[in-house]
């Protein structure tokens, strides 16, 4: 059982170090790390018949360091806090703006495809992270699992387009770009952010973390006020 969850561990790894090698190669948004490392274990766990649990088995030995991941976002943060205090009030509202928009899109276009009620409400909080979205969702009456999905799904979306649509809107200013990365894509838009650089990734924590206490706050309201 322990060769097979280091197995299991060595198969992430390799797909994700063999995805970045790829995305250096051929930077598309299509090809960014997360996505094809993703596919690609999908891929391997169909083939060999592996059931997810017993992938998780191994997933759970990384998955442990999901914690200590995000807390190490506190040092851009740190080492930039002048500049974004500096930017306090055009900072904060970006968030609070983005918290809403994500919320009022994903429900109005729910409502726009006849998505029903519950699934309206397991999407409503799809912008923030995981845990928070899923205790937004069962506390306004979604699915808690199925938020989750949605949440990856923001995330991964956020990583794929977020910098090309950045270019193409020709917002340049790093705290703008790290802000917008993290309200849409939370924890996976701010290790995108990252990659752009430093003061993006403070941006993107700081925007993260406000954007989930937000959406905590507003989301039933609007959802009461909308449905």
């Amino acid at each position: 059982m322990i060769l097979f969850s280091l197995s299991m561990v060595m198969l992430t790894a390799s797909a994700y170090f063999l995805s970045r090698k790829l995305y250096s190669r051929l930077p598309h948004p299509l090809l960014v790390p997360i996505v094809t490392s993703t596919a690609a274990i999908i891929l391997v766990l169909l083939l060999l018949n592996i059931p997810y649990s017993s992938y998780m088995a191994g997933g759970k030995l990384i998955d442990i360091w999901l914690g200590p991941a995000v807390v190490a976002l506190a040092f851009p943060l740190y080492r930039y806090r002048s500049t974004l205090f500096a930017y306090f009030a055009p900072v904060i509202a970006g968030i609070l703006i983005g918290t809403v928009v994500g919320i009022v899109s994903g429900v109005y276009l729910s409502l726009l495809f006849r998505v029903d009620l519950e699934l309206i409400l397991s999407l409503a909080p799809k912008s923030v992270t995981t845990p928070v979205a899923m205790s937004i969702s069962e506390g306004i009456g979604g699915i808690p699992p199925l938020a989750a999905v949605y949440v990856m799904c923001a995330g991964i979306s956020g990583a794929m387009f977020g910098p090309p649509l950045l270019k193409v809107l020709r917002i340049r200013d790093s705290v703008a770009a790290g802000i917008g990365l993290g309200a849409a894509s939370h924890g996976i838009g701010t290790a995108k952010a990252l990659e752009l650089g430093e003061l993006e990734g403070a941006a993107s924590s700081i925007s993260m973390s406000l954007s989930a206490l937000f959406a905590a706050l507003l989301c039933p309201i609007i959802i009461s006020i909308i449905l």
